[in-house]
């Protein structure tokens, strides 16, 4: 039996809450008997507080109530493995004891940025506090199971600092939605559903949120660049925009064409994805790219920095540049609205994406817990 450990809800780690879902369902559909717990929202549910307040209430349910939930469960399942589905919980491991604990870590970059390395991920001072207890709870693990090279090689210089404990592996992720090639009168449909939007402009798309290093500040800029050359919109699906972006985008003269599609669902998100000329990704630091991917699957072209993971995620089928080279960027975008170009780049994308079977990471996970001399 698997024990997983996901995500406190309160802290919209959607990606990482995901991944604990992928890996439960995944599990289950193969036969492996499989349960997965988490920290609920009890002190933290009084969000009326304040963000200071309600971090600090947050940290009670995540660290002291937890920590019983998670021995009780342990004492009643009797599991042959536990495994962490964020390596933000790896301090979790400290309870556990007599039972092999797998960690998936997506990347190290706050922990990195605590250190003092630029990842555009800064710490307070107890947030360097808490980076130190979740990389010695890495470091106690059994197994790191990384998402990219570019995470394994941060593990291995950081967590298993070159020696051979913990063992550090690479894993790449699954879809974690069916993302998939649709009809246009299905595109159509579906898009027909949002407020104000003409399904037959074309549209270039963003997916993600507002943190620094998704550089949404550079992929207004990069549209800019367009605008005189083509009559486009630049479509932001995931966070709303802050106001400060807001104002960047009428300063730019691209307000008129910039819309918003906060908290799209994964049925919506596929249209655009199928719709859109090409997903503009300039992040400047990413763990995996999640992103990438799902629009591959789509056949939408990706126009992307070359950070990190990036590269290994989009493989042949992706356009890269540096998150400074806008023009580059620019050009690119500009490139991709001849649809013959688009046609092109499209089916390279979905060719990639079919290197990314849930499938296939379940597979491996399972592969992982037997040779740590489980039964499962």
């Amino acid at each position: 039996m698997v024990l997983l450990i996901g995500n406190y809800p309160p802290d919209r780690q959607q990606s990482m809450r995901r991944f604990g879902t992928m890996m439960l369902q995944g599990l289950n559909n193969s036969g492996i008997a499989a349960k997965l717990i988490a920290p609920q929202a009890r002190f933290g549910k009084f969000r009326g507080a304040g963000s200071f307040v309600a971090k600090w209430l947050g940290y009670i349910d995540k660290f002291v109530l937890f920590p019983r939930q998670l021995q009780t469960a342990l004492a009643k399942e009797k599991p042959s493995v536990v495994h962490i589905c964020d390596h933000s919980n790896a301090m979790y491991d400290g309870w556990i004891e007599h039972v092999p604990v797998v960690v998936t870590c997506h990347d190290l970059l706050a922990v990195r940025g605590a250190l003092g390395e630029e990842t555009n991920c800064p710490a307070s001072p107890t947030g360097k506090i808490l980076q130190r207890w979740i990389l010695r709870g890495l470091r106690r693990a059994s197994e790191v199971v990384c998402d990219s090279q570019a995470t394994e090689a941060d593990a291995r210089r950081l967590v298993s600092r070159g020696g051979a404990l913990p063992k550090v592996e690479l894993v790449r992720l699954g879809l974690n939605y069916p993302f998939r090639k649709l009809s246009e009168a299905e595109v159509s449909a579906r898009l027909a559903g949002i407020p104000g939007f003409n399904p037959d402009l074309p549209f270039v798309l963003h997916v993600g949120s507002n943190l620094r290093r998704k550089n949404r500040d550079g992929a207004l800029r990069i549209f800019a660049r367009c605008k005189e050359k083509w009559n486009e919109r630049l479509v932001f699906a995931g966070d709303a925009l802050t106001q400060d972006l807001l104002s960047l985008a009428d300063r730019l003269g691209i307000s008129d064409r910039v819309m918003q599609v906060p908290n799209a669902s994964d049925e919506l998100l596929e249209a655009l994805y199928n719709r859109a000329v090409a997903l503009l990704y300039p992040s400047r630091f990413e763990g995996f790219g999640w992103p990438v991917i799902e629009a591959q699957a789509c056949g939408c072209p990706v126009v992307c920095s070359n950070s990190g993971p990036l590269p290994e995620a989009a493989g042949d089928a992706g356009l890269f540049h540096d998150a400074d080279d806008e023009a580059g960027f620019a050009a690119d975008l500009l490139r991709l609205s001849d649809p013959g170009q688009r046609a092109i780049w499209s089916e390279k994308s979905l060719r990639n994406a079919e290197r990314f079977s849930t499938s296939r990471m379940v597979s491996q996970y399972i592969d992982i817990y037997r040779n740590l001399g489980t039964q499962l």
